[in-house]
């Protein structure tokens, strides 16, 4: 069985509730990690601080401490850098793998040597893990996934595990706000890598109205108007698929975060 490390990144705002049992997901896995690496992204409350010292004890954790807060993409690209083993599974610090996460995507690598990445899909919840209200399906095949791709965020990114050379053979992690997954996925399907989505929901994941929030406004807006031009000046997409996303995309950051919500729950299956 191939050895694998954890990449997960916490910063200051993170809820020490959903962090624990976030970890607790880690350490309940039926394949065990052989390193759980923790990139705390400038300092942390006092109450995160305890609970990554009460995990040391149960997890293999490898603690890298940046000074200041630099964003996500900053934290995973050192964390991809920092990683001991050849696969890297991410996870994030809000939400729960189920116990047979790990074990199916390993052995789903072990037995597809030519696959770069492989996700799955994701149930979300709102409040309670139980109050499943969504499933995210997506594209399982590589052709499909990175025709899917052109338009729309390929991968749940808390559930992709990944061959940490080929993150880094297509430049890794960069900052770009709220898209770090999405502009890493365009560079490596561009460098030739290959990709699967294993269709079992494999990790359940916090939504709702927060997450929704998080989604809309001029911020937001700006952030996916530069990913899409990005797209766009390496000749990731052509003039005519930048348009059709830009009209598609962009104006629905406007909108009042229920018609947002209800929106998502229509994309999802």
């Amino acid at each position: 069985m191939m050895k694998f490390s954890v990449l997960m990144s916490v910063y200051y705002k993170e809820k020490p509730e959903f962090f624990r049992v976030a970890l607790d997901s880690v350490a309940n896995q039926t394949l065990k990690a052989d390193e759980v690496v923790i990139i705390k992204d400038g300092t942390l409350t006092p109450e995160l601080d305890r609970i990554v010292d009460e995990f040391t004890g149960k997890l293999p954790i490898k603690v890298v401490e940046l000074e200041k807060n630099g964003g996500l993409g900053n934290a995973l690209r050192i964390g991809v850098e920092m990683c001991s083993y050849a696969i890297i599974a991410r996870m994030d610090s809000d939400d729960i793998c189920r116990p047979y996460r790990f074990e199916k995507q390993i052995n789903f690598l072990n037995k597809h040597p030519e696959i770069d990445v492989v996700g799955c899909w994701i149930s979300e919840f709102e409040g309670e893990p139980e109050n499943v209200y969504a499933s995210r399906q997506l594209p399982c095949e590589n052709d499909d996934i990175t025709v899917f791709a052109k338009k729309r965020n390929p991968f749940n990114h808390m559930t992709v595990m990944y061959r940490k050379q080929s993150v880094i053979n297509a430049g890794n992690y960069t900052h770009h706000m709220y898209f770090e997954d999405y502009n890493l996925w365009a560079r490596m399907i561009m460098n030739g890598a290959r990709f699967a989505n294993i269709p079992d929901e494999l990790v359940n994941v916090r939504a709702g109205i927060n997450m929704v929030s998080r989604r809309s406004g001029l911020k937001y807006a700006r952030n996916e108007y530069r990913l899409q031009k990005e797209f766009l000046d390496t000749g990731y997409i052509g003039y005519k698929e930048f348009i059709i996303n830009i009209l598609i995309r962009i104006p629905i950051r406007f909108m009042p975060s229920f018609v947002l919500k209800l929106i998502y729950r229509l994309l999802r299956k």
